[in-house]
C-alpha cells in the first residue's frame, strides 16, 4: 500500500515541492494551509489547519485516518520567519513566532502519535533551519525558535523509539521560496540606533532567498529520508558554505566565529 503522508504548510514553497515529487513517487498526500480555498489547482488535497489552532489540527489528522484509515509520515514544515533587533522586536510577535515555529510543530506531533503508535509505525520529519544552529544577527528570534525545534527532536526521539516511530530533523538553508514575503519585518526605524546594521543585514538576507536554490532540492532530501530504515537525528540541506558553516562553529574558537559572522553581515 502507498505511504500516506501529511505535509503542513503545503501551499507553497519548499511543503509544495515536497508534496508534487512525494505524488510522482507514488505516494498518498495531503497537505495543509490556513486557507487552502486559495489554492484550487493545488496537485494534492489541501485541508483547513493552523499549527496555532488545536481544534483544527484535530479536525486535519481525523479526516486524513478517517479516509486513509491510517498516517505513515508527518513532515512538520510549515513556519514562519521573523527579522528585527532583539530590543525592537514586540514581545507578541517573538511568542506568535515561537507559537507557529516551536509549540505548532508539538501539537502537530502530540495529535499524530496515538494513531502511529497504534500502527506500530511512524516517521516524523521536523523541518527546522541551519539558522537554527547558530545565532544569527537581527535573525535571533528565528534561529532560537528553530533551534528549539531541533534539540527537542532530540529528545522526542529516544522517548518514541519503543513504538517503532522514527523522528528526525531536515535543516534547509536558503531556498528560493516566498518565505521573506510572509515572515515578520520589525520596522527600520528612522531614530533606531540599529538602522544603518539592520538595513544592511535586511537586504543582504532578502537578496540570499531570491538567488537560494531549488526547493526540488529539499524534496529529493526528504524522499531519500523517507526511503532510509533508520533515519538520523540530524539532515542539512543547502550550499557548500552553509552547512559547512554549522562545522565551523563547531571547531572555531566562539569569538572567532562570532568575527566571521559579523563580517559576512558587514557589522
Amino acid at each position: 500500500m502507498s505511504k500516506v503522508v501529511l505535509i503542513t504548510g503545503g501551499s507553497s514553497g519548499i511543503g509544495k515541492s515536497i508534496g508534487e515529487f512525494l505524488i510522482e513517487k507514488g505516494f498518498v498526500v495531503y497537505g495543509t494551509s490556513r486557507n487552502p480555498e486559495r489554492y484550487p489547482e493545488s496537485k494534492f488535497p489541501l485541508l483547513k489547519l493552523d499549527v496555532k489552532d488545536l481544534a483544527s489540527i484535530r479536525a486535519a489528522v481525523e479526516a486524513i485516518i478517517e479516509k486513509q484509515g491510517k498516517l505513515d509520515v508527518l513532515i512538520n514544515n510549515a513556519g514562519a520567519g521573523i527579522t528585527g533587533p532583539i530590543e525592537e522586536i514586540p514581545e507578541a510577535e517573538i511568542k506568535a513566532n515561537f507559537e507557529t515555529n516551536f509549540f505548532g510543530p508539538i501539537n502537530v506531533i502530540k495529535a499524530v502519535l496515538p494513531h502511529m503508535r497504534s500502527q506500530q509505525s511512524g516517521l516524523i520529519i521536523n523541518t527546522t533551519s541551519i539558522a537554527g544552529y547558530m545565532g544569527l544577527p537581527y535573525r535571533g528570534v528565528y534561529s532560537a525558535s528553530k533551534g528549539a525545534l531541533e534539540l527537542i527532536t532530540e529528545a522526542f526521539r529516544m522517548e518514541l523509539k519503543p513504538f517503532n516511530i522514527h523522528m528526525t530533523n531536515v535543516a534547509p538553508g536558503d531556498f528560493a521560496t516566498n518565505i521573506a514575503a510572509g515572515r515578520y519585518h520589525a520596522p527600520l526605524l528612522d531614530n533606531s540606533p540599529y538602522k544603518a546594521t539592520y538595513g544592511k543585514t535586511l537586504e543582504l538576507m532578502n537578496a540570499h532567498v531570491d538567488s537560494g536554490s531549488d526547493p526540488n532540492i529539499m524534496a529529493k532530501a526528504v524522499f531519500k529520508i523517507i526511503q532510509a530504515k533508520s533515519p538520523k537525528v540530524h539532515y542539512k540541506v543547502g550550499e557548500f558554505m552553509q552547512k559547512f558553516s554549522i562545522v565551523l562553529k563547531r571547531i572555531l574558537p566562539d569569538t572567532v566565529y562570532e568575527k566571521l559572522l559579523m563580517n559576512h553581515y558587514k557589522l
